[in-house]
């Protein structure tokens, strides 16, 4: 098998899926994923003996080289030998096309089946069946009629919406004065926590990724439509850090002593929300552009689940202090985005809905992504390279926090208080009053 084949058709392991075709369907059907591995199959057999033909003629045209010099040294005519020594050639040229048609064949359908769930996922097709696993806080109770963040930062002055439609469209917003200054202060508050506490190095990344980085992380070919591509190039916005974190690695092996490997990074987000349709895109709720910090990791596969607790639990110290309610729950095996294996989703307690939105997804995608990115550590300096493990997970999105923020701190007065802990990153500000 060349290179290729054996890195990007691996996403699920190619041995896995010619092994245990009826395991794998079983466990798509679990997140309502219909699959026609007969055609995968189909391929494969054909390509397996595809190269076995490939293998014969090869050693027959070895065969006929060491013949032909023969004759030659013996002062004989091998014109006729050398004819067929063409014919063998040509076929091997020909059936060679034939099989990288039938590698790409492969590879487009490996390329849209997801990850296989982790038996610890709870079965179910929708987000009702999503289980939650804890809480925090209480949710704000309000003397007077509770207003939406959109209201919120209109009468305060440090949100418009109308003035950004007219810059870009729809679904973008402009913050404005103490506005822009609470989302900076959101920004390097999380950065400081992950950073000095949690044990994260801070990457300013690209804001653009090319093709490959975002195949790596499983957002092509399969959700094009959801990303915004630079004309004339082959770049895209990335629709979040993950990506090029993700594929800091890509095509490198790692030595394990330097696993977990842990970074954070701030970016702005772009996504086309192409799916979006018929869903609460009010306010800042839904973006075509918005920042966030976003929690990487890379370790061992024996640390991975571990590792999830740990990314999920720091992205909770960030709600914590913020002093917003949340809930934590695990996304069943049909709400589990394309790369997870195993999600918790942290949901913002929202005043106004009346209902919790998430804030931010911890996933652990063990090594789907590795495989598709050709990410692997050695255990030892002649070992057999393994593939890691890969973690990604918001730490956290910031306009879903500013709007929990400016619905769960509003005053009767209209004005909004300030958290203790960004006090500092405000300078002093203790509350933003209506302009």
């Amino acid at each position: 098998m060349n290179k290729l084949y054996d890195i990007i058709c691996g996403m699920l392991s190619i041995k896995l899926v010619e092994e245990k075709p009826d395991f794998v369907r079983q466990k798509m059907a679990l997140r309502g994923v219909n699959v026609d591995l007969d055609e995968f199959l189909s391929f494969s057999q054909e390509r397996k003996a595809m190269l076995r033909r490939i293998e014969d003629l090869r050693y027959e045209l070895n065969k006929t080289s060491k013949q032909i010099g023969q004759m030659k040294k013996a002062g004989e005519d091998a014109t006729d030998i050398i004819a067929a020594m063409k014919k063998i050639s040509d076929e091997i040229k020909s059936l060679d096309d034939e099989h990288k048609d039938i590698e790409v064949k492969l590879q487009n359908l490996l390329l849209n089946i997801p990850n296989i769930p982790h038996e610890s996922v709870p079965e179910g097709l929708s987000s009702d069946k999503n289980v939650e696993v804890r809480t925090f806080g209480e949710k704000p109770a309000f003397s007077f009629p509770v207003k939406p963040h959109w209201e919120l930062g209109k009468d305060l002055g440090i949100l418009d919406f109308e003035r950004a439609s007219k810059l870009a469209g729809s679904r973008f917003a402009i913050y404005l004065g103490a506005g822009a200054l609470l989302e900076r202060a959101l920004i390097n508050f999380m950065l400081d926590i992950h950073t000095r506490e949690k044990g994260y190095t801070e990457v300013i990344p690209p804001f653009i990724a090319n093709a490959e980085s975002l195949t790596g992380t499983g957002n092509l070919p399969k959700f094009e439509d959801d990303l915004f591509k630079i004309r004339g190039h082959d770049w895209y916005l990335i629709p979040t850090a993950e990506v090029p974190l993700t594929n800091m690695y890509r095509e490198e092996i790692l030595d394990s002593s330097i696993l977990p490997q842990r970074f954070v990074a701030y970016t702005p987000c772009f996504r086309s929300e192409a799916g979006s349709y018929g869903k609460d895109i009010r306010g800042l709720i839904r973006q075509h552009q918005f920042n966030k910090v976003e929690l990487a990791s890379f370790t061992l596969p024996e640390k991975s689940y571990e590792e999830l607790e740990k990314i999920t639990a720091d992205a909770e110290e960030i709600l914590k202090r913020l002093g917003l309610c949340y809930r934590a729950v695990v996304l069943c095996t049909g709400d589990m985005g394309f790369a997870g294996a195993k999600t918790y989703d942290l949901e913002l307690w929202m005043p106004h809905r009346k209902k919790f939105l998430e804030i931010s997804s911890c996933t652990n995608c063990e090594d789907f992504q590795a495989r598709r990115a050709n990410i692997r550590f050695r255990r030892q300096p002649k070992s057999k390279p393994e593939f890691v493990h890969t973690l990604n997970g918001s730490g956290v999105a910031l306009g879903r926090t500013v709007s929990a923020l400016l619905e769960s701190y509003q005053q009767e007065d209209g004005s909004v208080l300030i958290p203790e802990v960004l006090r500092p990153y405000m300078d002093g500000l203790d509350r933003i009053t209506p302009v």
